[in-house]
């Protein structure tokens, strides 16, 4: 059956749909991804599939990642959790290298179109249920805007749209007048749109995005880039410090909370009957969570607790030290939970990725690639201290996705 279909253009039409829903609908993007996997594993060619996988230290990397969290479960005690964890975690085993294996160069300008596209439509309804033109739907709200996902991996994405389509515009030199004018409007409502929605870890990556791509236009003019980035990044925050109220409220708390770090969380108002809740926002609640953490981590630093064992072990330190405050299943900071889960082995096979990318980045030639290669490792390595985002399955997503043509020499 396989031989009657035309199999490498099946899976470019496949690839350019994927990027395209990604942004959109999880159910529609996973059954591209399994149709994908499908007609990949029934394909054949299986060895030279895998000379090609294999060929790559980043995908050497990704499998070894997934396979110590299969080593993990050995002394695990939550086995169901740790299957849940397992499954969360497919596209590091299956996915990313098939992808590696069938994307093709002549066709990322499509994918890339296609993602930006999505973000597009994504963008327009925003606007629309901010301004009430619309009746908010799925995650939206007037406050809060992202509706086909919820603002904490909303913002990072669009964060991650805006630093491609600045990227085009100040260093792609063969735009037209036309296309100029329109990747600038573009860049303009997207960056207000990053403003009027709640996600603090996007915002954050904005922030970081702006910083790098200063750098990477002005390339060796050090000087030139620190001093424009001390100028610009300042503005824009206090211009939407100042605008905009759900980033002026998020910001806000973000600050207070880690100024007045001692006030809201004293391990001895146990004993004392202190109020633990006092000042206690989500910033908080995450340098509650590493802080309990960190005591369960120092009691297995090497191997770790087992990959399915965080949520047990956690509530245990928390019924201890701090019961006024919530349990957690995860402590929103990527580091933590690969640290407690599989100790030191599992923090630093997981790096060993991000080390591989930033290393094939420098090697590289084509611009496009040699930009986005660093920053997309960079940005991720940054917003894992505030969530689990190779965990999630927009930005797991958009991370393989990217990262499947981004890092390998195409023929």
């Amino acid at each position: 059956m396989l031989q009657r279909i035309d199999l490498e253009k099946t899976y470019q039409y496949l690839l350019i749909l994927l990027a395209f829903l990604m942004p959109l609908t999880v159910a529609g993007a996973n059954t591209i991804v399994v149709i994908i996997s499908f007609l990949w594993l029934l394909s054949g060619n299986y060895k030279l599939k895998l000379v090609h996988i294999f060929s790559s230290k980043i995908m050497i990397a990704s499998i070894v990642f997934y396979f110590i969290h299969v080593i993990g479960m050995l002394w695990t005690d939550d086995y169901d959790w740790g299957l849940h964890i397992l499954h969360k975690m497919w596209y590091f085993i299956l996915f990313f290298p098939i992808l590696f294996n069938i994307v093709k160069s002549k066709y990322i300008k499509y994918y890339i179109s296609s993602f930006l596209i999505a973000i597009t439509i994504t963008e327009v309804l925003s606007y629309l249920v901010w301004f009430e033109l619309i009746e908010p739907f799925k995650n939206a709200t007037v406050a809060n805007p992202t509706p086909f996902m919820s603002h904490i991996s909303y913002n990072p994405i669009l964060a991650f749209s805006i630093y491609l389509v600045a990227h085009r515009l100040l260093i792609n030199k063969d735009l037209s007048r036309v296309n100029i004018y329109f990747y600038s409007f573009f860049l303009i409502t997207m960056t207000i749109n990053m403003f009027i929605t709640g996600g603090r870890a996007g915002q954050v990556m904005f922030f970081a995005y702006l910083a790098i791509l200063i750098f990477q236009y002005f390339r060796r003019k050090v000087l030139k880039a620190i001093t424009l980035s001390i100028i610009i990044i300042p503005t824009i925050f206090i211009a939407a410090f100042n605008s905009s109220p759900i980033f002026h409220d998020r910001a806000s708390g973000a600050i207070s909370s880690i100024i007045n770090i001692n006030s809201w969380i004293d391990y001895q108002s146990v004993e004392r009957g202190g109020d633990q809740r006092a000042n206690y926002n989500s910033v908080g609640e995450r340098i509650v969570f590493s802080l309990n953490s960190w005591k369960v981590f120092k009691e297995s630093p090497f191997i770790g607790v087992g990959t399915g064992d965080f949520p047990n072990e956690y509530m245990r330190i928390n019924d201890k030290f701090t019961p006024n405050l919530k349990t957690a299943v995860n402590p929103h900071n990527m580091y933590v939970l690969v640290a407690v889960q599989l100790g030191l082995v599992g923090l630093l096979s997981m790096l060993s990725i991000f080390y591989y990318q930033i290393k094939a980045s420098f090697q590289e030639n084509n611009l496009l690639y040699k930009d986005l290669g660093l920053a997309l490792p960079l940005s991720f390595l940054l917003i894992m201290l505030s969530d689990s985002y190779i965990l999630g399955h927009f930005t797991t997503l958009l991370f393989v996705f990217f990262s499947s043509f981004l890092y390998q020499k195409f023929e």
